[in-house]
């Protein structure tokens, strides 16, 4: 789970030269991991994988408590966006956009960080809000919501922060944006503020916390009660859930992406893992070493969350961000910004 650099069959040959073929590119680097996708645009405005990567970099560890992001975790990071550059020439990608999120936004050396990436890689990281952020990540798993279900909650767990997002269909495919709050948690910062495994109940005290402003502003509680909303989940954490839940031998992102997991399934997941030993949380397929410090702090969020909007169900998304920047490369629209609510 360290890394993932998957390839279609096409030869890299048939890409050189940059701009050759039309080739999108989309790189997202957030607070744990730094992901890349390169994509072929389709017909009706959708577009294909030719190759992705990922790699565990944990850029915001330790800035929790220093406040700046670590020499170590920035080394990490500009390797493998090192990685991604080579990856982009190679190919001769046409359209590069390329995202930085919560790690950047907050520490006091972002700038220092995105000068180093820019100088070592030649990529330019622009740093966006975390509103901007939450229309990505939607963007990119739109196509896995009901049309026919009215209101959405999506949530998408990062290493730094977590966005919660309020959402209104309007058809297949297409999806109003009706309300965003960022969450001051995710994996990283909340396994530093609560280092004890021990403390995994007021680790999902402290996530609930912070849910009443969005609940109040849209009624969502309501709404739930109504049956009238679906949830959907797009971060390492949910498809890590997935994995166990389908008892992986080996990560399947065919088989993760889009799976339906009811409460009780899901909270049979969360108390396996919550249950293993460290060493058992490395050793497991659909963990790894990179992810088995934090994936009990994703837990502690999912649990918040489910626990305060018990809708019943969870839809996993192996996608988001990067999936959304290449929806907007290619055809922006597909979320669309409730301009009179706002963000919560």
């Amino acid at each position: 789970m360290a890394e993932e650099l998957t390839e279609a069959a096409a030869p890299a040959s048939t890409a050189r030269g940059r701009g050759r073929g039309g080739l999108l590119a989309a790189v997202d680097v957030g607070s744990t991991n730094c992901r890349m996708t390169l994509a072929r645009p389709g017909r009706g405005g959708g577009f294909r994988p030719v190759q992705r990567f990922s790699r565990i970099t944990r850029l915001g560890q330790g800035l929790e408590t220093g406040g700046s992001l670590s020499e170590t975790a920035m080394g990490r990071s500009v390797a493998a966006l090192r990685r991604c550059a080579q990856l982009i020439d190679r190919r001769g990608a046409a359209r590069v956009r390329a995202v930085a999120t919560e790690a950047c936004r907050r520490a006091i050396n972002g700038t220092d960080f995105l000068e180093r990436v820019y100088h070592e890689t030649g990529l330019s990281l622009e740093v966006i809000p975390a509103e901007e952020e939450a229309r990505l990540a939607l963007a990119g798993c739109v196509g896995l919501l009901d049309p026919d279900c009215p209101r959405a909650l999506v949530f998408d767990i990062g290493g730094g922060s977590s966005e919660i997002m309020w959402v209104g269909m309007e058809g297949r495919g297409r999806a109003r944006l009706l309300g965003v709050q960022s969450l001051p948690v995710g994996v990283i910062s909340l396994t530093e503020h609560f280092p004890c495994v021990g403390d995994y109940p007021q680790m999902v005290d402290y996530v609930s916390s912070f849910l009443g402003d969005i609940d109040a502003a849209f009624n969502v509680s309501c709404a739930v009660e109504k049956g009238c909303v679906q949830m959907l989940g797009t971060s390492g954490t949910v498809t890590t859930l997935a994995g166990v839940h389908l008892g992986l031998q080996r990560y399947d992102r065919q088989r993760v992406d889009g799976q339906v997991l009811d409460f009780g399934a899901l909270d049979q997941a969360v108390r396996m893992l919550r249950t293993m030993g460290p060493n058992a949380r490395r050793a497991h397929p659909c963990i790894g070493r990179h992810r088995a410090d934090f994936v009990v702090a994703g837990c502690a969020i999912v649990d918040a969350l489910c626990g305060v909007w018990p809708v019943g169900r969870l839809r996993v998304a192996d996608r988001g961000v990067r999936d959304g920047l290449l929806r907007d490369l290619v055809r922006p629209g597909a979320v669309v910004r409730d301009g009179g609510e706002g963000a919560a």
